[in-house]
């Protein structure tokens, strides 16, 4: 016996197909909903969490800005105390300069050369004298320069002949010189004087 199946099947198996693409088109739907909350969820966790440490971030630069002023405004006060202290020692070693100059300058002065005026105006000193020759203002400038750690960067302004008379019936001729030569400190004058006596020793020769 031969059975016929009258029943539309093709059209039953497409609607059969079409609901189970709608339900697979949900589910993904709603597995991509599911992933992209979880997603998002993350995101904002690590966004929160970011902004967080930022806010810890600022506090911190914050406190450390604040610091940072007041370690230099700590640096200013002591620097200003120590140009303080630097002043007072330069005040109580400078009371003793004027013996320092006279005696040095005693000192160094050759022979014929002779000390009409002298100027002081802070740590520079301008001499002025007369000079049996050119040759002894040389030596005067070069013991200034090399022979004493009182003196230092001796200059010759300017130099002039002259004469002297000697009698009513004889003159000399001489030169008369303006010299400017800085007065060391003593502080910086005995650290020249102790570099000054140590000698180097090469080859272990003196």
């Amino acid at each position: 016996m031969i059975l016929i199946n009258l029943l539309p099947h093709r059209e039953i198996a497409r609607k059969r197909r079409r609901d189970l693409f709608n339900v697979s088109l949900g589910i993904s739907a709603l597995v991509g909903g599911v992933i992209a909350g979880i997603i998002f969820l993350w995101f904002q966790t690590a966004i929160s969490e970011q902004q967080d440490t930022n806010v810890v971030l600022d506090t911190e630069i914050k406190k450390l800005e604040g610091q940072i002023k007041d370690i230099a405004g700590l640096e200013a006060e002591i620097a200003a105390l120590r140009a303080r202290q630097q002043a007072v020692e330069d005040l109580q070693s400078d009371r003793n300069l004027p013996v320092h100059l006279l005696t040095e300058l005693v000192n160094q002065l050759p022979d014929g050369v002779f000390i009409s005026k002298m100027v002081q105006a802070d740590q520079l000193v301008t001499i002025n004298g007369t000079a049996q020759s050119n040759e002894r203002v040389s030596e005067l400038l070069r013991n200034l320069a090399n022979n004493t750690p009182w003196f230092s960067k001796p200059d010759l302004v300017e130099i002039v002949a002259g004469t002297v008379a000697l009698s009513t019936k004889e003159q000399k001729r001489v030169s008369n010189f303006t010299i400017r030569v800085k007065l060391v400190r003593a502080s910086e004058a005995e650290k020249a004087a102790v570099k000054a006596e140590v000698v180097p020793v090469v080859d272990g020769k003196k």
